[in-house]
């Protein structure tokens, strides 16, 4: 066999392997985690308040995929943009029925756990930023953390999360104008 038969008979089988990653959803969604998963719990455990929160609201955004693996679209970026979307969307289902819970249940406060009292000024801090930006609604807490966490860009930001630039900009400004009133009041 020459070089040229072995690179033609190589390159066969691994065109065929794209192809199997786009028909066959199992496959799929493991190139979904393996491209995106970090990513992902980085942005989760920004959004949820503990790590066990973030790994589920991780599973939870793959078993979206999994359920409907012809809603994901073709491309990376796409495909992140669109698990970004999902993501933001649970932590805000998740949001709204914590809210739902205490407003009938006044005493689930107590079952959030202890707070710090004499921890030194640094760690009081980042818990005063973590529950203030818990406060914030869904989007305008996902835009301010991937803007001032993550460090993205406000078009990377627009794009994942589906809105303009412009729109960016006004959750970044008035996400930043609530914190202050938050931590201030």
């Amino acid at each position: 066999m020459t070089g040229q038969a072995v690179a033609i008979a190589a390159a066969g089988p691994a065109l065929d392997a794209d192809a199997d990653v786009r028909t066959d959803p199992t496959e799929r969604l493991a190139a979904l985690f393996e491209a995106h998963h970090e990513r992902l719990y980085r942005l989760a455990r920004r959004l949820a308040g503990t790590a066990e929160d973030a790994r589920d609201l991780v599973q939870d955004t793959y078993l979206r995929a999994a359920r409907s693996p012809q809603s994901v679209p073709a491309g990376a970026s796409h495909e992140e943009a669109w698990l970004v979307r999902v993501l933001v969307n649970l932590c805000r289902d998740r949001w709204r029925m914590r809210a739902t819970h205490a407003r009938l249940d006044p005493r689930g406060d107590a079952a959030v756990g202890p707070r710090p009292h004499d921890l030194e000024a640094g760690v009081i801090a980042r818990t005063l930023v973590w529950r203030a930006l818990d406060r914030l609604p869904p989007r305008r807490r996902a835009a301010v953390v991937l803007y001032e966490l993550e460090g993205a860009t406000i078009p990377a930001i627009a794009q994942l999360l589906g809105i303009t630039a412009v729109t960016v900009r006004w959750h970044l400004s008035v996400g930043r104008r609530e914190l202050a009133r938050i931590i201030r009041g």
